[in-house]
């Protein structure tokens, strides 16, 4: 990509507003707060006081807006208290150019390495370094400057105690994420019925994992329906697959295709419905239609196999949907037993093949009342001070040249320095201005920081303009100014989410009315403002373009990681079948969700490096695409066998405890001929398959599935040989002659059929 095609998607990017769902209730929260603590500030101590406490409201407000499930309010008394802690020392300093260069220099190099802990950290850290730039200009002696700080603990503490005494939608982003999950899972069963391989993205389900996430505390209030209903959506989805896929389900046609499309659009039914419920918290109301499609006999007349062990379990699995749904009270966490550990384990044994598939939402087969699945326990959510150790561990492993995060750090810190000293230099006034600016929109990818450059001035000018004008009409006094502040804050917080430019224009208005309140005039900060916010876009950008930190030559590492991770996870489901016992076997929940992340990691990167203005280095776009298609199918295939993992009694099929050795191994070297630019070989694999002796079920599930692997495999191998083909004397392609070109199989391998 050129340099001036970037420029103009960034460009669209970072003025673009977005149409996304607004909280009204959770921004007129953060607009109280800050407004009460203005008020408060303004009658007792006077406007340059009520200036920085409500700076240090207004922060702490936006870190109770990240991300986090249920906002936590010690976010906002550490956001507040690291403002506090920050001005403080800037005003000690600030006497002293280059002892306040020095410790800006540090407290930015900080700050940009925090974003190694995530984004949260890196944001609150990033915009306390922009704000105390501001701040320290408003004290005028030690003791102001320690009073102004304590303020700042208040504002934040008045941020943390309405998170406390008036939350909103409790529980309701965890409804949301469980919901979207449910939901997720039923359009993928539609969209099974037409398309039998069609992908399905797991990003709903890692959220609602995210979600799951909680205290201790928050386990004995937690709602009933969010208990246990993601552990099921998560087994439903390969049994989903395994159902529709022709290579181990059902034929691709004929009444076998035509019974699977029936049950498919029935569970799509019973999981939207299921969705609805835990998304508002009403009782599920099940369509009638299909609960009798799962209740009718002709499924265990017309699937036999592996396709009606998969109707079977996908009818349990979704009367236990169900049953949680309606928010049945669950029996207490119970030690997991080895009858039960193939349930923790992501899997659970298929039930007699006489089961009922699907008997309604509340009682058995016979009858009786059914207990809910018990659940396995929660997923713990460590506390602030937890965090700690795995920050630091976070930031001491990127805190070396070549990792984005440093050169991040290295490059904020100088275009901050940098913007600081010429904005001192220069005869304009208000020079913080500059750096604060730059602080404000550089991020660690190319993308963000010269969208979020583009954005910024772009607000900036709508919302001096717009608050200038206001003041000239208006003329509000000291009071009114700090309503005005507040009510600007608040229309930020409502609109933060839909873009950067509605949010910048709001922040623009905000410091207006905020410096107009103590009494500054709008032509001692509106000029300078616009021209040193410009000043510090364009430092921002040129850092970036001679400090890159590309990802485009880091994709071949994610896609590395990517391919070691799913063998993993492919080899983990294989070695079940060698030992249905488990008792050596790697566990599969572990390795799928390592999977899962390394593929989200290949797709965050694949999307930055689709904006950079470099060239692909040995990875195109079309080749990139091909690979991530190939080690897509790699993960669908490991799914599919993990649908049909062997109860524990199940006689062991010997020959895959050797294909499973042959995966893990290959594709550990694969990954690494990846990193090196080479092309990867499945020598191991293929001479594993062929030493199988095929036998019967679930040797053949197990085999069948190992030569679609080996496929998979091939398909990247193929991705990434970029170098063109020999050609005969006759003209023909030699994959062609081969047969190479139709997989590790050829044309007629009948298992791949």
């Amino acid at each position: 990509m050129t340099w001036w095609r970037a420029l103009r998607q960034t460009t669209r990017s970072g003025l673009a507003v977005e149409r996304t769902r607004l909280e009204p209730l959770v921004a007129l929260r953060g607009a109280a707060g800050l407004a009460i603590v203005i008020g408060v500030s303004l009658a007792l101590f006077g406007p340059a006081v009520a200036a920085s406490s409500a700076f240090g409201a207004f922060q702490a407000a936006i870190a109770t807006f990240q991300r986090s499930w249920r906002p936590r309010p010690e976010l906002a008394i550490a956001s507040g208290t690291s403002l506090a802690i920050s001005t403080f020392l800037g005003y000690l300093t600030g006497s002293h150019l280059l002892l306040f260069l020095a410790l800006l220099a540090l407290w930015t190099f900080l700050a940009g390495l925090s974003w190694s802990a995530g984004p949260t950290i890196g944001l609150i850290a990033t915009s306390n370094v922009a704000i105390m730039l501001v701040t320290i200009t408003l004290p005028t002696s030690v003791a102001a400057a320690a009073g102004h700080a304590a303020m700042m603990v208040v504002g934040g503490a008045v941020q943390a105690a309405l998170v406390i005494v008036f939350p909103v939608r409790r529980w309701g982003a965890h409804r949301d994420a469980l919901a979207d999950a449910l939901a997720a899972e039923a359009d993928y069963a539609r969209r099974l019925r037409h398309d039998p391989v069609a992908p399905f993205d797991p990003a709903p389900l890692m959220t609602a994992r995210a979600a799951a996430h909680i205290t201790p505390r928050q386990a004995r209030t937690r709602p009933a329906e969010l208990h246990g209903a993601r552990g099921l959506a998560e087994r439903i989805r390969p049994v989903l697959a395994s159902l529709a896929d022709p290579a181990l389900g059902a034929p691709a046609e004929g009444p076998e295709r035509d019974r699977v499309r029936e049950l498919l659009a029935a569970a799509g039914a019973i999981l939207d419905a299921a969705a609805r419920a835990v998304r508002h918290g009403t009782p599920v109301d099940l369509p009638p239609a299909a609960i009798s499609t799962f209740r009718t006999p002709d499924t265990g007349a017309l699937l036999k196999g592996p396709p009606h062990r998969a109707a079977t379990r996908l009818g349990t699995l979704l009367r236990d949907v169900v049953e949680v749904a309606t928010g049945a009270p669950t029996s207490p966490p119970t030690p997991t037993s080895p009858a039960t550990s193939a349930v923790a384990d992501g899997h659970r044994p298929p039930p007699s093949v006489g089961t009922a598939p699907f008997d309604g939402a509340v009682t058995s087969g016979e009858g009786r009342p059914r207990p809910p699945t018990p659940p396995q326990g929660n997923l713990v959510r460590p506390g602030l001070t937890a965090l700690v150790p795995a920050a630091s561990k976070a930031i001491r492993t990127d805190l070396n040249p070549r990792s984005p995060v440093t050169r991040h750090a290295l490059r904020v810190t100088t275009v901050t320095v940098t913007g600081y000293a010429a904005g001192t230099l220069l005869p304009l006034g208000h020079g913080y201005w500059a750096p604060m600016a730059a602080v404000m929109v550089m991020r660690p990818d190319f993308s963000q920081t010269y969208a979020r450059a583009v954005a910024r001035f772009g607000g900036t000018l709508v919302g001096v303009a717009l608050a200038t004008a206001l003041v000239q009409l208006a003329h509000p006094g000291t009071y009114l100014s700090g309503a005005l502040a507040a009510a600007s804050a608040g229309l930020m917080y409502l609109l933060m989410r839909t873009g950067q430019f509605a949010a910048q224009a709001c922040v623009a208005a905000y410091v207006v009315f905020l410096l107009g309140m103590g009494g500054e005039q709008w032509t001692q900060t509106v000029p300078e403002r616009v021209v040193l916010t410009l000043i510090g876009g364009i430092l921002a950008m040129a850092a970036y373009a001679l400090y890159p930190a590309w990802e485009t030559p880091r994709l071949r590492t994610r896609l590395a990681d990517w391919l070691a991770a799913n063998g993993r996870y492919a080899a983990a489901v294989v070695a079940h079948y060698a030992d249905p016992a488990g008792r050596n076997c790697p566990d599969v929940r572990t390795a799928l969700l390592a999977a899962r992340t390394a593929r989200a990691s290949w797709q965050e990167a694949l999307e930055r490096a689709e904006h950079e203005p470099v060239r692909h280095r040995g990875l195109s776009r079309a080749a990139a695409a091909d690979a991530g298609q190939a080690l897509s199918q790699l993960g669908r295939v490991a799914m599919l066998l993990e649908a049909h993992l062997p109860d524990r009694g199940t006689p062991p099929v010997p020959a895959a405890a050797a294909l499973a050795d042959a995966l893990r191994t290959a594709t550990e070297r694969g990954a690494q001929a990846v990193r090196e630019r080479r092309v990867p070989e499945w020598d191991a694999v293929r001479d594993a398959l062929d030493a199988w002796d095929p036998g019967e079920a679930p040797d053949r599930v197990v085999r069948r599935g190992g030569t679609l692997l080996l496929r998979a495999l091939a398909d990247l191998s193929d991705a990434l040989d970029t170098a063109a083909a020999p050609m005969l004397v006759d003209g023909t392609d030699t994959n062609v002659r081969t047969g190479k070109a139709d997989g590790p199989q050829g044309p007629e391998d009948p298992t791949t059929r």
